[in-house]
């Protein structure tokens, strides 16, 4: 008994995948990133971005505004802050995972930014934006995160639960791994 508990210990420990722990937002999402992208969707799949009320979330301490976005059919853009509304435009370039994103006031647009997709799926919409952020100071992701699934969680916590994505399919993969090879080898010595 106590060596079937050592085994499933040592299996169990060699599962848990901790997130190591950085200082900024984008360090973190320059590290989760790439380790999430294989299961995230492409500005084409629309219905994972369309009429969502997107929470925007920052790593700055002084940002405490609800600050919503929306994107609706035919290009609408509606930007809340604290529920004060201010429309926009919305567009992604044709044949690529590029994304515009316009504000206006009235009929003049006062800010229009190109970002690159980062990473999407249905609680998450990430972009990067064009160019050298972090020369000017400022961050280069723009991170959404489905309102009802981050509402009143802090940054670091939603980057918990973006890990999870990685987390959460590597667990299994490696279940399945250890699975396949416990297996074979059976196989291989009930042969021999």
């Amino acid at each position: 008994m106590a060596i079937e508990n050592k085994f499933l210990e040592k299996v169990t420990r060699s599962l848990s995948l901790e997130l190591p722990v950085r200082d900024t937002m984008d360090e973190y999402l320059d590290m989760i990133i790439p380790l999430v992208k294989p299961w995230g969707e492409d500005l084409y799949e629309q219905e994972y971005y369309l009429d969502t009320r997107w929470l925007e979330v920052r790593d700055d301490d002084t940002f405490h505004e609800s600050v919503l976005h929306i994107f609706r059919e035919e290009g609408e853009y509606l930007h809340s802050i604290d529920g004060n509304i201010h429309k926009g435009a919305w567009r992604k370039l044709d044949n690529s995972n590029t994304f515009i994103l316009e504000q206006t006031a009235g009929n003049t647009v006062v800010k229009s930014e190109l970002f690159d997709l980062a990473f999407l799926n249905k609680e998450f919409f990430i972009l990067k934006k064009h160019g050298d952020q972090q020369r000017k100071g400022f961050s280069k992701y723009f991170v959404l995160g489905r309102e009802s699934y981050i509402k009143g969680l802090e940054w670091r916590d939603i980057m918990e639960l973006l890990f999870n994505r990685y987390r959460n399919n590597s667990r299994w993969i490696i279940f399945a791994t250890v699975v396949i090879l416990i297996a074979a080898l059976f196989v291989f010595f009930s042969v021999f």
